[in-house]
């Protein structure tokens, strides 16, 4: 199966993990994978999903006023990136049509409202999500220059990783989806 390219899609890199490779050692997105929400020629937008933060869902909803149900108490809240991290997104399998919801592509949505909390909170929220705090962004042009300059891979998303592996998984698992083990690629960038 051929791995999307930017030029094979209208919609880019949409619907794509961001791998960072081992080279890359910038204190946010180390050894982080990104999910990317959006890419455009005016940018790209994603969330990073193997950054665990010491909260819970069930946390968020006490803090919110709402009173959570047994089956929210464990689920881990996720540092999604350094752009507007005061924000939550909550990247999701299909359900209700929340206000805030916008379609993307592989069968998932991204809602921002808090009405999807609100069905979080009662048991009534999508089957699979993925709360974030925060949002990674890059402006026209940036990210194709990063992944030219070997600061990525880009493999296909997989809802598996995304909703279910261990998040000190995720990035060996999405390098995998391309056929890369990480542990045998070198921290520094060569060049030919």
């Amino acid at each position: 199966m051929a791995q999307r390219t930017p030029e094979s899609t209208t919609d880019g890199l949409r619907d794509q993990f961001l791998i960072a490779m081992p080279s890359l050692q910038d204190g946010y997105f180390g050894h982080t994978v990104t999910y990317i929400c959006e890419h455009s020629e005016e940018g790209a937008m994603g969330l990073v999903i193997n950054q665990p933060l010491d909260l819970t869902l069930e946390q968020m909803l006490r803090q919110l006023d709402l009173e959570p149900t047994a089956n929210t108490s464990r689920q881990t809240i996720f540092r999604g990136g350094p752009v507007q991290p005061e924000h939550g997104f909550v990247l999701h399998s299909p359900g209700n049509g929340w206000t805030g919801t916008r379609k993307l592509g592989g069968g998932l949505a991204l809602t921002t409202s808090r009405d999807i909390l609100e069905a979080m909170a009662r048991g009534a929220g999508p089957e699979h999500a993925l709360i974030a705090l925060g949002y990674a962004g890059w402006g026209p042009g940036q990210l194709e220059s990063e992944i030219a300059e070997n600061a990525w891979l880009v493999a296909p998303a997989n809802h598996a990783i995304l909703f279910t592996l261990p998040s000190d998984q995720r990035w060996s698992a999405a390098a995998r989806l391309i056929g890369i083990d990480m542990n045998l690629i070198s921290q520094v960038a060569g060049h030919a």
